[in-house]
């Protein structure tokens, strides 16, 4: 047999066409397919980094109107609104933030419950969503 039919001497030119061809569509597909997943990747980081800048700005509001209720006010507000924000870094969700508002609220003997004060953050929440995506 001669050595070109053994592909000893085979070249790139001798190649059937199919073989680039199918080398070609798998590049694309997969290259198509990485495309969007690094761009769901990315969403996924960015939706992440708002909820959290989002959380973040809700508990320093909430810092901000307790701080009031406790009749705090210029930097003792500002440091209280800074306490209530490092407070959310306890646990996961929000019951550590809770804890620490609703504590000190009843401590200082202003009547409020728990659900009042989900109330209230639900309604700081809609606010700091708003200040993220406008970028205030």
């Amino acid at each position: 047999m001669p050595a070109s039919y053994l592909g000893a001497e085979a070249s790139s030119a001798t190649r059937p066409p199919y073989h680039q061809f199918e080398i070609q569509i798998g590049t694309l597909e997969m290259s198509t397919f990485d495309k969007r997943e690094e761009g769901f990747e990315k969403k996924f980081a960015l939706d992440e980094e708002q909820k959290f800048k989002a959380e973040a700005r809700r508990n320093r509001l909430l810092g901000l109107w307790a701080a009031e209720k406790l009749g705090l006010t210029g930097d003792a507000a500002s440091n209280y609104a800074k306490e209530v924000v490092a407070a959310d870094f306890e646990e996961a969700g929000d019951a550590d933030v809770v804890r620490k508002v609703l504590g000190d609220l009843t401590a200082k003997g202003v009547a409020l419950t728990e659900a009042q004060l989900r109330v209230t953050m639900g309604e700081l929440m809609a606010q700091a969503i708003m200040q993220v995506k406008t970028g205030k």
